[in-house]
């Protein structure tokens, strides 16, 4: 059992930046973060409470997103999940559109919490499959969640690393800037540069980034599955297909 698919090895990944969360929660409409949560709670030998909002056997909360965002005030969320429209070198999101305001060209779905989650949640994992100039942007059109905050803000939450379909990337709040910490097998630092519109910082050497080993892959492709299928009946079909 060694042929992985991409969606297997970002939801290793996955698990392996929830490592140490006591409570992880995940959005709606984000079935690679709930796969890759719940591996990391299966992998915790019980240590880890998840929360996959949509769910019924792994959504916990009596209000849905007001629950969410009481305890994320509480200090009682660790991680999170967010994406964007565009994404840019400071780690601020666009979720609202591109051009103009309120003129906008595109429309996406809007910021909803997005912003309230990133101040308070200690551990924000940025997740975006496409890995292209058209999201990863020099400057998003619109910060409808910003990365970094001003000297003085309090703020024990923000982005801790940014996962994409070609690497993963760590975030490092003081010089307000990403790290390139590995490269996904069958791509290059190369590919990733041509597909970034901002600077990074990138070590002389930066590795592979680790393949699922057969266990994880086992773990994925039956508990997981049966796991996230309850929610994504249709992702866990493609995932038995992989």
């Amino acid at each position: 059992m060694s042929e992985f698919s991409r969606t297997e090895l970002l939801i290793a990944v996955i698990a392996r930046l929830l490592q140490g969360c006591a409570h992880v929660a995940v959005g709606a409409s984000s079935p690679v973060t709930g796969a890759g949560a719940l591996l990391a709670r299966s992998q915790s030998a019980g240590a880890m409470r998840v929360t996959v909002l949509g769910s019924l056997k792994n959504n916990f909360f009596t209000s849905g997103g007001v629950e969410l965002f009481d305890l994320a005030a509480q200090g009682r969320i660790d991680a999170f999940f967010l994406g964007g429209g565009q994404i840019d070198g400071q780690a601020n999101i666009n979720l609202v559109g591109t051009g103009d305001y309120p003129d906008t060209t595109v429309r996406w779905p809007g910021s909803f919490g997005s912003a309230y989650l990133y101040f308070l949640v200690p551990r924000v994992i940025l997740f975006r499959e496409e890995h292209t100039r058209r999201v990863m942007v020099p400057k998003v059109d619109f910060i409808s969640a910003p990365g970094v905050s001003d000297a003085g803000v309090h703020r024990p939450g923000g982005p801790h690393a940014l996962l994409t379909g070609l690497g993963l990337f760590s975030f490092d709040r003081a010089r307000r800037r990403f790290r390139l910490e590995s490269v996904h097998p069958g791509h290059s630092i190369e590919e990733i540069r041509d597909n970034t519109g901002f600077e990074f910082d990138c070590p002389a050497q930066v590795p592979a980034t680790p393949a699922p080993d057969a266990s994880i892959l086992a773990a994925i492709r039956n508990r997981i599955r049966g796991d996230i299928a309850e929610t994504y009946p249709h992702f866990a079909a493609a995932l038995s297909a992989a």
